[in-house]
């Protein structure tokens, strides 16, 4: 059965292309929901202009779809609140944007 904690596991997988990072360790991802063989992912962006949205959006989607095969369905909803911040990182995270 899938769990939050597979889906974050997986989602560590997709990259945003522009910082190099996951987008688990970059704070996007906010929740992943499984009800049955749905899964919403709630995330958001580094800013409501970035251009990489539909890009990440379906990447997410495809990462889980082709990772789970009892998914059927999976939804990412954009979200703006709480607006993400650099504080979002792990500490992984920052350790590959050279940070720490």
């Amino acid at each position: 059965m899938v769990s939050e904690e597979h889906i974050l596991h997986t989602l560590h997988g997709v990259n945003d292309p522009e910082v190099g990072v996951n987008i688990v360790d970059l704070g996007l991802v906010y929740s992943a929901e499984i009800k049955g063989d749905n899964v919403r992912i709630v995330m958001t962006m580094t800013t409501p202009a970035c251009p990489m949205h539909s890009y990440l959006t379906e990447e997410v989607r495809e990462a889980i779809l082709v990772q789970y095969e009892e998914v059927e369905n999976v939804s990412v909803e954009l979200v703006w609140d709480p607006p993400w911040s650099p504080q979002m990182i792990s500490e992984k995270g920052k350790r590959q944007l050279g940070w720490l």
